[in-house]
């Protein structure tokens, strides 16, 4: 008897005994009838099986395109590929394997053909065409395994493609930070005007956050890209397969080594972890959208949407409502609070449970943070800087106030806290009385000073400026200009991080497309082995 006869007959007994034991066995998915593919997902879904959910949303065409039936496919190619590889099964089976893979592949692109997510669904197409003996591709393999291996390839796409847009969001800001390398703006601490910097520098440390968002990617990429594939329900099996095989044509960097790890544990951990970084963007963009919401409370607001990127209110003709920064934000506040039920999804339930295991496509958490991306890009576009309006508002208040106690100190050796001291006396005068650094009379500034010296006790003496140094010295533009350090706003450093972080930003690009033309090539060595493992004169897979 040969080798093709022997695995004939067993496939055959199964399904024999499995109708004879109808009765008390549990549904079998591809026993089901089901001549669509929405009759076939209606089947599984009726018995508990997986099955698509209706209009789920899709971070890219590619991750729309490879779904549950594109990606069992891929694997039942990759297993025919690695089965004969091995030598665990001959040629000729391989073949009628192949066969019955590119028929189910193909059908699924001709009107009425069937495109079902369940594994056995999918592989009753196949033996329905080419015979039961095809059914030994299942050899050492589980819906286990296989699920777990394509939810962790749309994980990785949907994070690629997160990761995607994260660069364009961070172009757009670097962008917008060269136009304003030396634009004054008050920053606030507290809810409160603090200190003068630039626009520039504000963008830039938010750019930083989201490269570090982009590092945390790479970083768990290795982790991510690491394939279950090849352990059966959870604990390998007697078939010998070839998992780093299967890992290699699959477009995977390596295996998860550990059988029980690989479809049970570590589903969880990564999409806590992947999540967990697009939670980290949104809740930065929360806060520069609040930032931007904020300048809408003022009269005259020195960061607004230009005119068309704002609707007017139905009965308020004056209003210019901020649409777009509320939809970045309702956004934002959506991927936050759908990575957190990422994390309850997967908190107290045992090992193996299906909870874990794909909330985070199930919850829509990357398609929905490409959504909060996407509507913050529109945001930048869309932002006018008043600048004249931005040193106004400095001008308006004691923003300045903190550099007089520094240069006091270092110019003129006035201990620290009499300089806070003296210059915090400054504002309390000046603020009720509606007087500005510009308007408050000089004598006035003399006398504070002479009284704060008798309040601390020290000797008297003149105030050390002339009018003209205390005016220029309470300016924003001088204390902008005149800052020192590493990461200040003074518009040379301003410019020297600029050009490192538009450098991080084309290494990250390369990054990205290096790890897309690695899935690339892989897509192109599977297509290929799969082609010569096909029947002579077969047509070209597609």
């Amino acid at each position: 008897m040969t080798t093709r006869t022997t695995i004939l007959h067993a496939a055959a007994f199964g399904i024999a005994w499995t109708m004879s034991h109808g009765i008390a066995a549990a549904a079998d998915t591809g026993q089901l009838p089901c001549k669509t593919t929405a009759e076939c997902n209606e089947q599984a879904a009726k018995i508990g099986a997986t099955a698509p959910i209706a209009a789920q949303p899709h971070t890219s065409a590619t991750d729309a395109r490879e779904d549950q039936f594109y990606w069992i496919n891929k694997i039942n190619k990759a297993s025919a590929v690695m089965l004969v590889e091995t030598g665990i099964f001959p040629k000729d089976v391989g073949q009628l394997i192949a066969k019955g893979v590119d028929f189910t592949i193909r059908q699924a692109r001709e009107p009425g053909g069937k495109r079902p997510a369940d594994v056995l669904q999918i592989e009753r197409i196949m033996t329905d065409h080419v015979g039961a003996e095809a059914s030994v591709i299942h050899a050492g393999r589980s819906r286990q395994d296989m699920y777990a291996t394509f939810r962790a390839a749309t994980l990785r796409n949907q994070t690629l493609d997160f990761a995607e847009a994260l660069l364009g969001l961070r172009e757009r800001l670097l962008k917008k930070a060269a136009d304003n390398i030396d634009t004054l703006m008050p920053a606030y601490t507290n809810g409160v005007q603090a200190v003068p910097i630039t626009y520039g520098h504000y963008l830039l440390a938010y750019e930083e956050s989201f490269a570090r968002d982009q590092n945390r990617i790479a970083e768990a990429y290795g982790r991510l890209n690491l394939s279950p594939m090849g352990t059966g329900v959870l604990s390998n099996s007697v078939w010998p397969l070839d998992r780093r095989r299967l890992a290699e044509l699959l477009g995977f960097d390596g295996v998860v080594e550990n059988s029980l790890d690989s479809s049970q544990v570590i589903p969880s951990d990564n999409q806590i972890e992947a999540t967990g970084i697009a939670n980290s963007s949104a809740i930065r963009i929360g806060v520069m959208m609040q930032d931007l919401h904020t300048q809408y409370h003022q009269v005259k607001p020195w960061l607004l949407l230009q005119e068309g990127s704002t609707y007017t209110s139905s009965s308020m003709p004056q209003k210019r409502n901020p649409g777009l920064i509320m939809q970045a934000r309702m956004a934002a506040s959506d991927v936050v609070g759908l990575s957190e039920a990422t994390v309850i999804r997967a908190h107290n339930v045992t090992t193996g449970m299906v909870d874990y295991k794909s909330e985070f496509s199930e919850l829509g958490v990357f398609p929905r943070a490409i959504k909060m991306v996407t509507a913050t890009d529109r945001v930048f576009d869309a932002i006018v800087v008043n600048k004249p309006r931005a040193v106004e508002e400095l001008d308006s208040d004691w923003t300045a106030t903190m550099n007089l106690a520094e240069l006091l100190l270092q110019a003129h050796r006035i201990p620290f806290r009499v300089g806070h001291g003296f210059a915090s006396q400054l504002v309390s005068y000046g603020r009720p009385r509606d007087l500005t650094p510009k308007t408050i009379p000089f004598d006035v500034v003399k006398d504070l000073f002479a009284k704060t010296l008798e309040r601390f006790k020290l000797p008297a003496q003149s105030f050390p400026m002339t009018e003209a140094e205390f005016r220029e010295v309470m300016s924003p533009q001088w204390i902008v200009k005149h800052t020192k350090g590493v990461g200040g706003p003074q518009p040379e450093e301003v410019a020297r991080m600029l050009k490192e972080a538009q450098q991080r930003l084309a290494a990250d690009r390369a990054w990205l497309a290096g790890r897309r033309d690695r899935l690339a090539k892989a897509d192109e060595a599977l297509d290929k082995a799969f082609a010569a493992l096909l029947p002579a004169g077969a047509p070209a897979p597609k």
